[in-house]
């Protein structure tokens, strides 16, 4: 997410999931930037699937091509990568919660400063964005889109200190927010994390040429090495003289946003040194632990909830079938004209696998439930499939209170059962471990432009739309 204001872009019937991420991707040091850059946002789609934008520098001048639609689609053809020449290039997948799907809201964002040009991607939300938009406004600043990035570039022009890090870490020190950014200057690439770490950034390396991206599978699809995560609150300049670690905020503790394990990340992808498709697994133990049912069968709702699936039937020694088969080629901005149609929804998707349904007493595992709406569609469907029982059981803690017609029962996992599946012994709510404020409403960032008043009403993530 990378916008101001929340609006939804896509029907809330085809996808009822939090949609917070962003990718970001950046290289420095090798002949073919751009065409690995794009390799990387293509391993980085599930991040965001509404525009895709890519910087390069051939060491004279920037270069750029940003469209609306999928990786794929955009940077597929090699005419277009041929246009984007350069040893160092930033890219960005986007989907956003908020603004008008529009070219002008398609990042890397680009600048020219008197110190050289300046391209910047960003995964996160700035809590104080509108706050900080609206006084840079009456100080004469020109908006040309309504991405809270753009504010960044704001400060970074109309700061005092000479250099651009030095610009930069002036900007951040206005910023309130959860972040990881990338940054393509004449004479570096930078990355960068928020004080707390709540989003995430990896460093790598392939060949002589250094790597950032949002998730080591954005490493693995170009065969670079992992070298480690990007600190929280740490500045990494990567440079012809190899990489150099600035730590410019005040240390506080981690709170890594926990909903990356749980649905955010690809599951063949690590965080802090964990394995989230093991921990995936391990939430399928804790729920089986701390939830059971007599059943027949485990069934996933594809695709996110397999690996919870899994864990699920190897603790509780009840078969995992493939029960739902989802519709690989629909997208998630599929229109739907009609009334009729919209009521179909979930059936674009998902369709039973009847075989393996009829008869039996169901445990359905899925990863999360924000809204409710397309779980419903998909028990009536199990059910219609001829299932004796449903029982649906959520590899997360409840984030709202829905309302689930025709389910024999519903669980989800607790909150301690989360963090023993994360590695620790459960959560301390005196100090937590990490970002669990759509579970707990303890929110480690303070949210300015929410609390501060004057802020158009924004949308909530949890809130059905027309």
């Amino acid at each position: 997410m990378s916008d101001g204001f929340p609006e939804f872009t896509t029907n809330p019937l085809a996808d009822d999931k939090l949609r917070e991420e962003c990718a970001i991707f950046g290289i420095w040091g090798t002949a073919s930037a751009s065409a690995h850059t794009a390799l990387g946002l293509h391993a980085l789609q599930h991040r965001g699937q509404e525009a895709s934008g890519i910087v390069a520098y051939d060491g004279k001048q920037f270069h750029s091509h940003r469209d609306l639609g999928l990786v794929g689609d955009i940077f597929g053809e090699e005419a277009v990568i041929k246009r984007l020449p350069g040893f160092a290039a930033i890219g960005h997948n986007r989907y956003s919660t908020t603004g008008e799907t529009m070219l002008r809201n398609v990042q890397p964002i680009f600048a020219d400063f008197d110190f050289g040009g300046l391209a910047i991607a960003h995964n996160g939300n700035l809590t104080n964005a509108y706050q900080l938009r609206q006084e840079l406004v009456r100080k004469g600043c020109l908006f040309q889109s309504t991405m809270d990035t753009e504010v960044v570039n704001h400060l970074i022009s109309r700061s005092q200190f000479s250099t651009v890090i030095d610009r930069m870490i002036d900007a951040l020190h206005a910023v309130e927010g959860a972040y990881s950014l990338v940054a393509l200057t004449n004479d570096a690439l930078i990355g960068v994390r928020d004080p707390l770490g709540v989003r995430p950034l990896v460093l790598g390396r392939i060949d002589d040429a250094y790597v950032l991206a949002s998730e080591t599978c954005g490493l693995d699809i170009i065969g670079a090495t992992f070298l480690r995560d990007v600190e929280p609150g740490e500045l990494v300049v990567i440079s012809d003289k190899g990489v150099h670690s600035i730590k410019p905020f005040q240390r506080q503790k981690s709170r890594f946003c926990v909903f990356e394990y749980i649905y955010f990340a690809r599951p063949d992808s690590s965080a802090n040194g964990i394995s989230v498709y093991d921990v995936r697994k391990r939430i399928g133990h804790e729920l089986a632990k701390e939830s059971h049912v007599d059943a027949d069968v485990i069934i996933p709702v594809p695709d996110s909830g397999v690996p919870s699936a899994m864990g699920y039937a190897e603790a509780s020694g009840i078969p995992f079938e493939l029960g739902i088969i989802r519709n690989h080629y629909v997208g998630r901005t599929f229109i739907e004209p009609t009334d009729h149609i919209r009521h179909l929804g979930v059936k674009l998707k998902h369709n039973a696998n009847r075989a393996r349904i009829e008869g039996k007493r169901v445990i359905l595992v899925d990863d999360s439930i924000v809204r409710g709406t397309t779980s419903v569609k998909i028990v009536e469907m199990v059910r219609a499939a001829g299932a004796k029982e449903v029982h649906m059981r959520i590899a997360a803690p409840p984030t709202t209170h829905s309302c689930f017609y025709g389910v024999d029962s519903l669980a989800f996992i607790s909150l301690d059962g989360l963090y023993r599946a994360v590695g620790e012994p459960g959560r301390n709510t005196a100090q937590p471990q990490y970002c669990d404020a759509c579970f707990t409403g303890d929110y480690p960032i303070p949210l300015v432009d929410r609390d501060g008043g004057g802020m158009p009403q924004q949308l909530s993530l949890l809130s059905e739309t027309a």
